[in-house]
């Protein structure tokens, strides 16, 4: 490992040559983590999204992205960055920029093997790249992690996890233009983001980053107007309006893109297209004005 570090700067633009060659070296790097599929976890987060779902016991498949629920990182108190996530280094090269967001991801499901209650499973990832990217308001870092999780039985599920870093907002900084969502959905739902919702939904997936619960943070450190509201909420809200219209689909794939940060100040839309088919979703969120926050498409076995 080179010896040269990178260390978080809250005012960080920029990511120079020598400090992105030191972050590339984390490329091929691995990491295997063990859990067990629980009932509790499952629980809350079905009361936490507002279903009637029965109690769960082994042998209940875990409904897609539900798996974000385990292999949750236990880092001590002590060793949490500034941001209220793991402090930088270890697994995740120490990208020095301020934002870290999950931009995305691709998932892919096994079609006879479903995660169930009660399974012993096992992740491994590992860092497939790490990318920089010039932006108008200053560099971008993407760091693309893939995981594969498996159970007694084999793979059950390959994940691609984009997360992208970027420096701070600043005042006088250009603004990217904003992209309309389509209207007119044949699966609409509209979602109140209150402080709870994105409580719970923290706690649930243990995520201590600060731009969900911190408002102080959020708006004086980040520069956010508001709390921002899970992507990966975001993203479970979306199958979950798959799965609200169609009680039996099974997801073969789904792939997802934050478009726009989507904040706790308003009501946000959760829209779905089926395809002709049956077998294709076309899925999308909308903030309060109406512009797209979120888009992304589920194939169904």
């Amino acid at each position: 490992m080179a010896a040269m570090s990178s260390t978080f700067t809250p005012d960080a633009r920029t990511v120079d040559a020598a400090q992105l060659a030191h972050l590339q070296t984390w490329t091929g790097r691995t990491e295997t983590l063990t859990d067990s599929i629980t009932a509790a976890p499952v629980s809350g987060l079905s009361a936490t999204l507002d279903r009637d779902d029965a109690s769960p016991v082994p042998g209940t498949a875990l409904a897609p992205l539900w798996h974000w629920l385990y292999f949750l990182p236990q880092v001590r108190h002590s060793g949490l960055g500034p941001d209220g996530h793991p402090a930088r280094g270890g697994f995740l090269p120490p990208v020095p920029l301020p934002r870290r967001m999950w931009a995305g991801g691709r998932l892919r499901w096994e079609e006879n093997n479903p995660l169930v209650v009660g399974d012993a499973v096992q992740r491994v990832s590992r860092i497939e790249s790490v990318t920089h990217k010039a932006g108008r308001t200053g560099d971008l870092v993407f760091v693309l992690v893939k995981h594969e999780i498996s159970n007694a039985r084999g793979l059950a599920l390959t994940e691609e996890h984009d997360i992208v870093y970027r420096a701070a907002q600043q005042p006088g900084d250009p603004v990217p233009p904003p992209t309309v969502a389509d209207t007119g959905a044949p699966w609409q739902r509209t979602i109140t983001p209150d402080d709870v919702l994105l409580f719970r939904y923290s706690a649930l997936t243990f995520n201590g980053h600060r731009i969900h619960y911190d408002r102080q943070y959020v708006t004086q450190v980040e520069g956010y107007p508001g709390l921002i509201v899970h992507g990966p909420l975001i993203a479970t809200l979306l199958v979950d309006l798959v799965r609200r219209h169609v009680p039996d689909a099974r997801l073969k794939s789904f792939q997802f893109k934050a478009v726009r940060p989507t904040f706790d100040l308003h009501p946000f839309g959760l829209n779905g297209a089926p395809a002709a088919d049956g077998k294709t979703v076309r899925l999308w969120g909308n903030d309060h004005e109406g512009f797209l926050t979120m888009q992304g498409s589920a194939a169904l076995f």
